[in-house]
């Protein structure tokens, strides 16, 4: 893809689209009003979860719980039933279309919350609010630590692409995505990354949020990807921000990935596509090889390689 030289100018412009699409976000709330959130379709089994190895669960969104060897990880936790502005006890933004898997409660006490970037869909501070504890590290993207409650935390930790960190086991360093990062429509200096995870012999691509890139194969190596989660829904029509599933799984092979659990889909309408598109187009462009989309359910597991 083309290199865009103003990455400043760039993201003013996509705030502004974004800030434009407002009638939009305003026609699917008065939608919402009267739609009851559907029971996830499955519960994970966490408490079931080995010690050891590479377990995974999808909660929704792009919340994923992740756990290497007992070290657990919170990918953009999104808890609430509708994200936006908050006003007073009152949120005004998007429903959700199926609660979450797990709720806070039901969840193990995170070692690591990894944030991709301040969107409100990603980085949501009621549900950041309750998972605050002084034995969770958060590591999220440049300029963004000012939307959370650092004391609440271990840590508070910022990466601007290239950067990284350790965390306990876990060797976290930030990547380029082809994405933005503007909460509001001013707020145009905040950053926005995908991430490397890097635990023992294991290595997890956490996508964030992004449109097609050639900066995957950047994370390419002799070592294999073991699971990339990666977006693959709200394309249509904002191909410019959000990757198709068929652009995602080929990021994922950029990456060497050898499963794909793909997340930003079937939770809240962002976009026009059918609900469950993205997924069977996924799905279709596995071809012979289906079993390497780990997750196809809200609350579906991936346990060493087996997909549930």
């Amino acid at each position: 893809m083309a290199t865009i030289a103003d990455p400043v100018r760039k993201t003013r412009t996509l705030a502004a689209f974004a800030f434009r699409a407002g009638p939009i976000l305003w026609q699917r709330m008065s939608e919402d009003r009267k739609r009851e959130v559907k029971p996830p379709p499955r519960v994970p089994r966490i408490r079931d979860w080995p010690v050891e190895g590479l377990q995974a669960a999808w909660i929704g969104h792009s919340t994923v719980l992740l756990s290497i060897d007992g070290f657990t990880i919170l990918t953009d936790p999104v808890f609430s039933t509708r994200i936006g502005v908050e006003v007073g006890p009152v949120v005004v933004g998007m429903k959700r279309l199926v609660y979450p898997a797990v709720n806070v409660p039901g969840l193990p006490v995170p070692d690591l919350v990894l944030l991709s970037h301040a969107h409100m869909d990603h980085l949501d501070r009621p549900s950041l609010r309750q998972l605050e504890n002084p034995a969770t590290t958060v590591v999220t993207a440049a300029s963004t630590s000012d939307l959370l409650r650092v004391k609440g935390y271990r840590s508070v930790r910022e990466l601007r692409w290239d950067a990284s960190c350790q965390v306990g086991p876990a060797k976290i360093r930030a990547f380029e995505v082809n994405h933005w990062g503007a909460r509001t429509r001013t707020d145009v200096h905040r950053g926005y990354n995908g991430y490397l995870i890097e635990i023992g012999h294991y290595r997890i691509v956490f996508g964030g949020d992004t449109a097609y890139t050639e900066g995957f194969r950047k994370l390419r190596s002799s070592k294999p990807v073991d699971l990339a989660i990666m977006p693959i829904g709200a394309y249509n029509p904002w191909i410019h921000a959000h990757c198709n599933p068929e652009q995602a799984l080929t990021m994922a092979n950029h990456a060497g990935a050898e499963f794909v659990l793909p997340v930003h889909h079937q939770t809240f309408r962002l976009s026009s596509e059918p609900n469950r598109e993205p997924i069977e187009r996924l799905v279709l462009a596995a071809g012979s090889a289906p079993d390497r989309v780990a997750v196809r359910e809200i609350g579906g597991e991936f346990r060493h390689g087996v997909r549930a």
